[in-house]
């Protein structure tokens, strides 16, 4: 049960309600354009923090490393994406659920689980720091291009319009960029109260979730979705997860990496970032389509973090069982 507990993200489960909570009662009319402002307002402070956190010292670290850093945005950006084009043609996931699928694969990685899982396995955490701030910060405009080029392409519904466009300007990087540049002014207040911007930070998602999700329980969401066909994803989120750990394995010794950064790329490179995934499908798509679109990023993070918190911890317990040795020697 304490096992369960750990591995089960709390955050995921105020996910599940909010999701249940637009399913029981969702926002209509006035109340839908009131949740519709306050999500869009949600992602604009999101944005403006993350451009806040964000130190200059770790901008122009993506400079050094830079065999692993480009191993892990190859991993994001290109391998993600062409397993999830691969993976939709073949026809593995629900038809309904295809274009979340590939929108999944498109995304940067993590910062705080990526650092995290690192930090417990012993690799690189000043590595992970810089690679996985650098996935994000490049993922503001990677991902939306991407979503324009394979999902538009791939006949998905991921059409950017001229209003998409102006969206990611003004809510993300436009925000972004105002955070950074007034970072020396408020740069100590974030850093001393990150605790009460985290949950800001997932306040905000919460708020573009029930949004997205409330115009999708009217569209009838959950008459298109069976739960067969989530179990089918669930299996397919796990396989490519798993399919990428090896793949990432595989890279960082044919890099001839340290271990300390082969973990860096299997943790950073792994990983899919609900945090920036949910504010960028909010600009992206119509509300009554974000909800479809993000069900496969939730549960691919469900099944990330408990994944790759058992395998740090195996990792963690190696490194450990290698230091008493040599010490003993």
């Amino acid at each position: 049960m304490n096992r369960l507990r750990q591995a089960l993200d709390p955050f995921l489960l105020l996910l599940v309600a909010t999701v249940a909570l637009a399913s029981v009662l969702p926002a209509q009319g006035l109340g839908a354009r009131i949740a519709d402002g306050m999500a869009d307002a949600g992602i604009v402070l999101l944005f403006f923090l993350h451009g806040a956190k964000l130190s200059r010292e770790a901008i122009w670290g993506g400079a050094k490393a830079w065999k692993l850093h480009l191993a892990t945005l190859g991993t994001t950006f290109i391998a993600f994406p062409i397993m999830g084009l691969v993976i939709g043609r073949i026809g593995l996931v629900p038809a309904d659920m295809r274009a979340g699928f590939l929108f999944l694969t498109l995304l940067p990685s993590t910062v705080q689980s990526s650092i995290a899982f690192t930090a417990i396995a012993r690799g690189n955490v000043a590595a992970a720091v810089v690679s996985a701030s650098f996935s994000n910060l490049l993922g503001i405009v990677v991902t939306p291009l991407l979503v324009a080029l394979l999902m538009q392409r791939g006949g998905t519904g991921g059409l950017i319009s001229l209003s998409s466009v102006e969206g990611i300007i003004l809510q993300l990087l436009l925000p972004f960029i105002l955070g950074h540049l007034l970072r020396p002014w408020i740069g100590g207040l974030v850093d001393r109260h990150k605790p009460m911007l985290a949950r800001v930070d997932r306040g905000s998602i919460l708020l573009v979730v029930y949004a997205a999700f409330s115009a999708a329980v009217v569209e009838g969401l959950w008459s298109k979705v069976s739960a067969e066909e989530l179990a089918a994803l669930g299996a397919v989120c796990a396989t490519m997860l798993l399919v990428i750990l090896l793949f990432t394995y595989a890279v960082g010794r044919m890099l001839g990496l340290s271990r300390e950064d082969a973990i860096v790329l299997q943790f950073c490179g792994s990983k899919k970032s609900l945090a920036s995934g949910v504010p960028i499908a909010g600009v992206l798509f119509p509300a009554s389509v974000a909800g479809p679109i993000l069900l496969p990023v939730m549960l691919f993070h469900q099944i990330q973090l408990m994944a790759c918190a058992w395998l740090a911890r195996r990792y963690g317990a190696r490194a450990d069982r290698e230091r008493d040795s040599d010490l003993d020697s």
